[in-house]
């Protein structure tokens, strides 16, 4: 595998101190570009199930693009991308311009996902197999997953638009919810164990690695 890109977004690093800011960012295109300082959570080791980390009590609820978001856990991913959607419209899309269908474990294998007729659309992510499921369909569930990205940076939304189909991408940020003034909630799944409705993961987008196969 032939390393692409690499982006990991330090923040306040050299400072030895880590904020989230609280000043709304403007929004170009669907794309937020936040002031935030974006602390890297606990990375996943290569080739694990996504690891999910606990927030530091010095993460708070900040403001981007008109919205209040709030940490719920930290996140970080290895995985390959086996779809990608962009948006333009709806309200989601004022903070997450494109989503990722992500697979790991047995997901990320050819044969596998040979059998497997894989898509996005309205925010979710499809799959159909012809004949009989490669796997059981307990661990297509368990092993991968619609992930909404929220980039954290210009830098990380740059980043992100060069992720594409069958990448191997390493993303590390922030589960949130999202929250605003007229009652609209956004919510992270914090379960890879979950399908249906609620169960998309909404990643505020702190670092990117992809590796192209």
């Amino acid at each position: 595998m032939k390393l692409r890109h690499v982006l990991l977004l330090m923040g306040a690093a050299l400072a030895g101190a880590w904020w989230w800011s609280a000043r709304d960012a403007d929004t170009h295109h669907g794309a937020p570009a936040p002031a935030t300082a974006c602390r890297l959570p606990p990375a996943v080791a290569p080739g694990q199930a996504p690891r999910q980390s606990d927030v530091p009590d010095s993460l708070r609820p900040f403001a981007l693009a008109g919205y209040s978001l709030t940490p719920l856990a930290g996140f970080s991913i290895d995985a390959r991308v086996l779809s990608r959607k962009d948006y333009q419209s709806g309200r989601e899309a004022d903070l997450s311009p494109l989503d990722l269908a992500l697979g790991w474990d047995r997901m990320a294998d050819d044969g596998v996902l040979r059998q497997l007729d894989i898509s996005q659309s309205s925010r979710w992510y499809h799959y159909r197999w012809r004949d009989r499921p490669p796997l059981e369909p307990r661990l297509i569930v368990n092993s991968s997953a619609n992930m909404h990205m929220i980039p954290g940076s210009e830098a990380a939304a740059a980043a992100l638009k060069k992720v594409a189909r069958n990448d191997r991408v390493r993303i590390h940020g922030w589960l949130v919810e999202a929250r605003a003034d007229d009652g609209w909630r956004w919510r992270s799944s914090l379960t890879r164990e979950d399908s249906g409705g609620g169960a998309c993961e909404v990643v505020y987008v702190c670092g990117v690695e992809i590796a192209a196969r």
